[in-house]
């Protein structure tokens, strides 16, 4: 059957009523009056030559043809309805999948959005955050934001900025701590990544005591439980700008290691788009975020 042949609003209609089991409902949701509901729908099923619903004395029920095309509809309208709020200025609005580490996205990244939607309102922003750990490809992901080296195979890689770790710790911690040596006798709170407090300890020229405890994923979650008194941790200070001034972490000492970089990352592999270049250029052109 040709699918000119087939009304938009019936089809409209009986997707409705499919999913509220109820022509009266249908018609709230469409504006309409049930008995309007009702006839798009018998007219659709004069189209066909089959029943869509089961009159019952109280409701509705879906016919075996009914159960069949409702999720086609219901799926069909749900991506029209998609694509057409991607028009936006006369424009279609493109998506972008964003990958980037928690801590990049609530220490540089979020007070930065707006500015970047009010210069490139075409863009639809998706971000999701991760520890680092990232599958490009398995997860969709057009750009990701990530932290290390740049070595990342398959992998083209622009280098942002530096992040080099410092120990940060609640007031009531870091009043006691005079000079390096004291933190040998406070807990240390440590990422999955083992080096970087004895790096950091090589620095005044300790030797790192022998770490127990919790290790922790995220630098966001070591952060807070930092600020809970949990312990003294090696973070990305200018990450914590705001936690910083606002006195909920203190930085003991200016000592600081620098174990890698945040970096830009995309699969050579994937082309770039218009909002994939947006992006980019607008990230590249932040004076925080020049290569330093």
């Amino acid at each position: 059957m040709a699918l000119t042949n087939l009304p938009l609003n019936a089809l409209r209609a009986f997707e409705a009523a499919a999913r509220n089991l109820s022509f009266t409902r249908a018609g709230l949701e469409l504006r309409v009056t049930q008995a309007a509901v009702s006839q798009q729908v018998k007219t659709l099923e004069e189209i066909l030559g089959v029943p869509l619903f089961r009159r019952l004395p109280r409701g509705l029920a879906l016919t075996a043809e009914g159960e069949a095309l409702l999720p086609v509809l219901t799926d069909a309208f749900r991506r029209i309805a998609s694509t057409l709020d991607r028009f936006e200025g006369g424009r279609l609005r493109e998506v972008l999948m964003l990958g980037a580490v928690g801590t990049f996205v609530t220490g540089w990244l979020l007070p930065r959005l707006a500015e970047f939607r009010a210069a490139h309102p075409f863009v639809d922003l998706r971000l999701m955050t991760n520890n680092n750990r990232v599958d490009l490809a398995g997860e969709g992901l057009d750009l990701a934001i990530r932290f290390g080296d740049g070595a990342w195979h398959g992998t083209e890689a622009l280098r942002l900025f530096t992040a080099p770790l410092a120990p940060l710790c609640a007031p009531a911690i870091a009043r006691r701590l005079r000079q390096p040596a004291d933190l040998l006798r406070e807990t240390l709170l440590r990422s999955y990544r083992m080096d970087e407090w004895p790096r950091w300890f090589a620095l005044s020229d300790l030797a790192a005591p022998n770490i127990r405890g919790f290790v922790f994923d995220s630098s966001l979650t070591m952060a807070e439980a930092a600020m809970q008194g949990a312990g003294v941790a090696l973070l990305p200070a200018r990450m914590f700008d705001r936690e910083l001034r606002a006195g909920r972490l203190q930085r003991p000492f200016a000592a600081e290691v620098e174990t890698g970089a945040y970096w830009l990352t995309r699969l050579k592999s994937r082309a770039e788009t218009p909002a994939m270049a947006a992006f980019r250029t607008w990230l590249l052109a932040q004076p925080e975020a020049v290569a330093d």
